[in-house]
């Protein structure tokens, strides 16, 4: 298939933009220029602008299509096919669904990991975005030390990243509202969740070793690693010697701050770009993205917030839109292994959003994944009113 996007304002890897025509062939960017040729199919993009599809490493927001309230769960096929729409149309094409395998029952139990993987599996061919798994291995969850070894081996995990929360678990379940929370989550009595996390405390001991087994079989694996909520430059340092060289959300500046100068992916959450700081009333993605420390950005729990988040930042005025961008696309990309995407340039992959910048609020137009259109918002009309026949 032969594609043109044509006068569109596009972000070249020098950071640039230029008016010019794109030419896709067979999934991928085949030139850019002033003429993209003849014998293709021609989109007009005049008055937008032709940037990377966005490339999100850590996003958490599909638990809510499986499990929209506490106790109330969907069927995993309908859960997978929804998110695969919400993130074609915020312009993201590539996902790594950050899915925590924890010893808690319900969404997060083994139970729910292993359908998931199999529901991607089975609706993968059909979906538009290339998604992705990036297990969130709970440090506590020695019982399904196996099946994640094993999905690991089989090539089912795409980025590892070590998660501790059961020590604020253990803290916060004595107060009732609080502990109700985590124990409605799993779909138990308070009560019982509570023998639960006393048993699970009790694997303490065992847990550096299984940590290191799981680190272990990612080198194997050639997956990349990333620590979680590191509180300490310590604890970042602990896990960059496991091989963990990308630091998420990082607790405190200073933290952050070590990882950037050990040349660690610092990520940060678009939320906190958005909404101008961190709900937890931690490090601001913002200033941290700006001192250059942070250079990656993640959904994190909102899909929306990753097309919004580089044009908060541009209009701050400390970056420019192409290094804003960068920190969800090309960065991203980089941090992950992922060396076909992220820029738009001949012979890397068409993934490619076409975003309306002049509107209140930018949104996108549409989504090309691998040179197909897989989104078109009502703006597209217009747009594919002027589609010509090959030239």
């Amino acid at each position: 298939m032969s594609l043109r996007i044509a006068g569109g304002s596009v972000l070249l890897p020098d950071g640039s933009f230029e008016t010019a025509d794109l030419r896709i062939e067979d999934g991928t960017i085949a030139d850019i220029g002033a003429d993209g040729g003849g014998g293709a199919s021609v989109l007009d993009a005049r008055g937008l602008l032709v940037l990377p599809g966005i490339v999100d490493i850590h996003g958490d927001a599909f638990e809510r299509q499986v499990q929209p309230r506490p106790g109330v769960a969907f069927p995993m096929d309908v859960a997978v096919r929804d998110t695969d729409a919400q993130l074609l149309a915020n312009g993201i094409t590539t996902a790594f669904h950050g899915v925590t395998l924890s010893w808690e029952p319900g969404l997060r139990s083994a139970t729910a990991w292993t359908a998931l993987l199999d529901a991607l599996d089975e609706a993968r061919p059909a979906l538009g975005c290339d998604t992705r798994i990036h297990l969130r291995w709970e440090a506590y969850n020695l019982d399904a030390l196996d099946l994640a070894l094993g999905d690991i081996a089989r090539g089912r995990v795409h980025l590892l990243a070590f998660n501790d929360h059961t020590p604020s678990i253990l803290r916060k379940i004595g107060d009732p509202v609080t502990g109700a929370k985590y124990s409605d989550r799993a779909g138990m009595q308070l009560v019982s969740f509570r023998e639960l996390a006393a048993r699970i405390a009790g694997f303490a001991p065992d847990v550096p070793a299984a940590r290191d087994r799981i680190a272990a079989a990612a080198r194997q694996a050639g997956i990349p690693m990333a620590s979680h909520d590191d509180d300490s430059i310590a604890v970042r340092d602990s896990f960059r010697a496991l091989g963990a060289h990308i630091c998420e959300f990082p607790m405190a500046e200073e933290v952050g701050r070590s990882a950037r100068a050990a040349e660690d992916w610092v990520v940060m959450g678009c939320p906190n770009v958005v909404r101008g700081g961190s709900h937890l009333g931690w490090a601001s993605a913002a200033a941290l993205a700006e001192a250059g420390i942070c250079r990656v950005l993640a959904s994190d729990y909102y899909y929306p917030a990753m097309m919004q988040a580089p044009f908060v930042l541009a209009r701050r005025g400390t970056l420019d839109l192409a290094a804003a961008w960068a920190l969800v696309s090309a960065n991203p990309a980089a941090a992950t292994g992922l060396s076909d995407r992220g820029r738009l340039a001949p012979g890397l992959r068409a993934d490619i959003v076409l975003v309306d910048a002049e509107a209140a609020t930018p949104r996108v137009v549409a989504t090309l994944s691998a040179g197909r259109l897989v989104h078109a918002g009502p703006a597209a009309h217009a747009m594919f009113g002027r589609v010509g026949e090959p030239a």
